[in-house]
């Protein structure tokens, strides 16, 4: 007798609920605001925004710079791990690394963070930003401290 394959849904990480408008609106007056950074999407485990690669967000030789990848990496990765943290807690940066696989000129890239651990002490996410082709462009692991909010 064949059994039938476990079609559940993987339990979200998510414990408190928010929006991408809600996300937006905090990062108003904020580094992701004169970046042109916008949160695009909740998923059950994941949180994706966008960026332009225009002359904000461009290094001189005309390519997407590699700290405005990183902005944008660590950005959705706090994001997402403050969502996955209780009340009276927060998540803040301990550690990021990057690498940079493809040189984008223009368009807009599309970044997606997912967890790896998420932890009551650290959390580790991975980030992976695509160009308008869906290719790889930056790959980034960050991991996040769990610390008191007060």
């Amino acid at each position: 007798m064949d059994s039938a394959p476990d079609t559940a849904p993987p339990a979200s990480p998510f414990r408190r609920q928010s929006s991408v408008e809600r996300l937006n609106a905090l990062s108003r007056g904020t580094a992701m605001e004169p970046l042109g950074i916008v949160f695009t999407e909740i998923g059950p485990d994941y949180v994706r925004g966008t960026m332009p690669v225009d002359e904000r967000t461009r290094q001189p030789y005309g390519l997407l710079h590699g700290g405005a990848s990183v902005l944008l990496a660590e950005t959705l990765g706090s994001s997402a791990g403050n969502l996955c943290v209780p009340e009276g807690k927060l998540c803040v940066g301990l550690e990021i690394n990057a690498n940079h696989v493809r040189g984008v000129r223009g368009g807009t890239v599309t970044g997606t963070a997912r967890p790896l651990h998420i932890g009551g002490r650290t959390q580790v996410w991975e980030i992976r930003i695509e160009d308008d082709a869906g290719r790889l462009a930056c790959i980034s692991r960050l991991t996040l401290a769990v610390v008191s909010a007060g």
